[in-house]
């Protein structure tokens, strides 16, 4: 049987109810909270330049379609689709309350935003529109269907380089890890990468495997494996499978081929968790976003996890923080700075991968591993890691980073 929401069981609110409402939400200082960056082109609140007429319904079209979108974030799958129904259902309710709206500011900057945000999101006029006080249909293999109720809280983690590794706790740590390692192993996904030495006489190593491992699950999925290795990026599972297992209208797991032979992205919906695979020259990056009780399932076996409790210390580089240079020679800062305009760690792992290889594919792999962190990573004041110090001196300076 389908699940209602709190307001479809209890039914509509009277009218006087809403206007009282809406009266509640007119007063200073109480004003609904728009969701990050879907407002932008929107009239801020509280209104005290001009008062709504009682009959004017354009509070409760702003209200409604704050309720419908403040879960919502680009970062999540369905979000374009989820948000042009959002802003259908505001303009239809703007068109209804048109009439008792004439002359009203509010009602007009309200319309000119809709506009606008149709225009940059691509939304066409025509199509499904969202309810606000829809039925709410579980979709058993759809992550955020079964978790509509909260807010789920997402992790982030990624690899690239010699390898540089950026732990689900945003510590960011260069590493040897030579050999197999575990990156993430818990009940539902587990990535394994294997790295090798990048020149010979240097700690410094790169991946040129990765090996991921959807686990069964019941109703939505049995067991996929996908690997990759150097010069075999494949939009595949090992089977020959690009997606498997569909519940209604939403697919359990799927591959998304960007680039041929070069960008992969593996979606697993049914736990809410996206992959990014590249090769970038002959070494591979990954980026992972993962829902944080996801990656909290697992036991005492499974506590060697590069992404959830960083490098051992013996396999660190940047022991205590600090990262060994070589000198540097003119140009290295100057090629990393042709592709990360902020000098932020990546822009400093660049450098470090130049001078320590001299393969300018690496310029190309902190930038990506940047931007897919961008994409993924779903704390946008948490992106910066900045040095706090550098210290140059003879052959070598150090890098010591924190988190701003």
């Amino acid at each position: 049987m389908p699940l209602r929401t709190r307001g479809a069981e209890e039914g509509e609110k009277s009218e006087e109810e809403e206007e009282g409402a809406e009266e509640e939400a007119r007063r200073p200082g109480q004003h609904p909270s728009s969701p990050s960056g879907s407002l932008s082109t929107l009239p801020s609140w509280p209104c005290q330049c001009q008062v709504a007429t009682p009959q004017c319904r354009i509070q409760k079209c702003t209200t409604d379609f704050v309720s419908l979108t403040s879960h919502l974030t680009p970062a999540v799958d369905g979000f374009h689709t989820e948000f042009c129904k959002a802003l259908r259902a505001y303009s239809a309710c703007t068109q209804r309350t048109a009439k008792s709206c004439r002359g009203n500011l509010v009602f007009h900057s309200a319309v000119l935003g809709i506009s606008d945000l149709m225009s940059q999101r691509n939304c066409s006029r025509d199509g499904p529109t969202s309810s606000t006080h829809p039925e709410i249909l579980l979709e058993p293999c759809n992550y955020h269907s079964r978790t509509h109720h909260t807010r789920p809280g997402y992790l982030f983690c990624g690899l690239f380089g010699d390898p540089h590794l950026r732990t689900f706790k945003d510590s960011f740590q260069t590493c040897k890890v030579e050999g197999a390692w575990p990156l993430i192993d818990n009940d539902y996904l587990s990535v394994q990468v294997t790295n090798v030495p990048v020149v010979p006489g240097s700690s410094a190593t790169a991946t040129n495997k990765i090996t991921i491992i959807f686990k069964p699950y019941e109703g939505c999925t049995d067991q996929r494996v996908y690997q990759a290795v150097t010069d075999n990026l494949p939009a595949a599972f090992d089977d020959g499978t690009v997606s498997n297992g569909v519940s209604g209208k939403v697919r359990a797991l799927w591959i998304s081929e960007r680039s041929p032979g070069r960008h992969v992205e593996l979606h697993a919906g049914y736990i809410g968790v996206t992959v990014i695979v590249r090769q970038l020259g002959r070494y591979l990056t990954l980026a992972v976003r993962i829902p944080e009780e996801l990656a909290q399932a697992y036991d005492a076996t499974q506590d060697l996890q590069l992404c959830l409790n960083g490098c051992p210390n013996g396999e660190r580089i940047d022991q205590a923080g600090h990262l060994p240079l070589p000198l540097s020679p003119p140009g290295a800062k100057e090629r990393c700075r042709e592709q990360l305009e902020v000098q932020d760690i990546y822009f400093h792992s660049c450098v470090f991968d130049l001078l320590t290889t001299g393969d300018v594919n690496f310029t190309v792999a902190a930038y990506s591993a940047q931007k897919d962190m961008e994409s993924l990573h779903p704390h946008r004041d948490r992106w910066r890691i900045y040095p706090r110090a550098l210290h140059y001196g003879g052959a070598t300076c150090l890098i010591v980073v924190t988190l701003y």
